[in-house]
């Protein structure tokens, strides 16, 4: 019976392990899901748009769409929109009219390996990218009419940018306390997630540094980050800062929702 038991106890931890290291080595293809497109690529939005390539270096190349306001001579601002780990800006292309609509234009940012932007994909190169993005922004704008955009995977991106440079607000829909956070509480408690992971995105952190306004939406029914995962930036959040929970609102569909709706009414207009 001994020998049993430790045939299995070997299984159990062989399998552990394995597990682990291909969680470790393997763990940006799990988590990020870009869709490279081919430099001659042509977007066709059903929006007016200007298509900007930016060289980072001689290996990498900076792709940003500029989607127009409905009256861009009567433009109120920017919004910089940073999008989640799929795809890239031709799958969330039509949440710009949110912006456009209401008199912003709507600037969205590929990360590196995501649609037409290239170069290697890295926490710092994130980092820096939204920094070059700001910049190109305010040589136009300033800084109150500029709003900090992040979904998903683009919440951290946009926390780490408020957290350095001043907006009108950050927005942040269905944000994480950080990376790890997310991989421990939904796929992997039984692993040191806080150590194996490289990526962090502390949004908690930086959003002990953001003095301009924060807002949050938050679907109850989010699959994809948790809700509980979210509500704990709560004790982060500054007087003035808003956490708004949307009851059967899931992952995407917060734009369906007239809390969604109406914060942004009245963010924008």
């Amino acid at each position: 019976m001994k020998r049993i038991i430790f045939r299995w106890l070997k299984l159990v931890v062989l399998i552990y392990c394995l597990g682990g290291i291909a969680i470790y080595y393997l763990q940006s293809t799990i988590m990020f899901r870009p869709e490279p497109l081919p430099a001659d690529h042509t977007y066709t939005f059903n929006q007016p748009f200007t298509e900007l390539n930016l060289a980072w270096n001689a290996g990498s190349n900076i792709n940003i769409v500029q989607f127009h306001a409905k009256d861009s001579a009567a433009a109120k601002g920017v919004v910089l929109y940073f999008h989640g780990n799929k795809k890239g800006i031709e799958r969330y292309a039509p949440a710009a009219k949110d912006f456009t609509e209401r008199g912003y234009h709507c600037w969205m940012i590929d990360y590196p390996g995501y649609g037409k932007s290239t170069g290697e994909f890295t926490e710092q190169r994130l980092y820096d990218w939204a920094l070059v993005f700001y910049k190109l922004a305010r040589a136009r704008y300033a800084a109150d009419s500029i709003i900090i955009y992040g979904k998903s995977l683009g919440t951290g991106i946009a926390s780490q940018l408020a957290s350095i440079r001043n907006s009108k607000a950050l927005v942040l829909e269905a944000p994480y306390y950080s990376w790890p956070s997310i991989i421990d509480s939904r796929l992997l408690p039984i692993y040191p997630t806080n150590t194996m992971i490289h990526f962090k995105l502390p949004v908690y952190q930086y959003l002990q540094n953001i003095s301009t306004p924060v807002i949050i939406f938050h679907g109850e029914d989010d699959s994809t980050i948790p809700f509980r995962n979210s509500k704990k930036l709560k004790p982060f959040l500054k007087p003035g800062d808003e956490f708004i929970t949307i009851e059967d609102a899931h992952h995407n569909d917060l734009q369906q929702f007239p809390q969604y709706r109406q914060k942004l009414d009245s963010l924008l207009r």
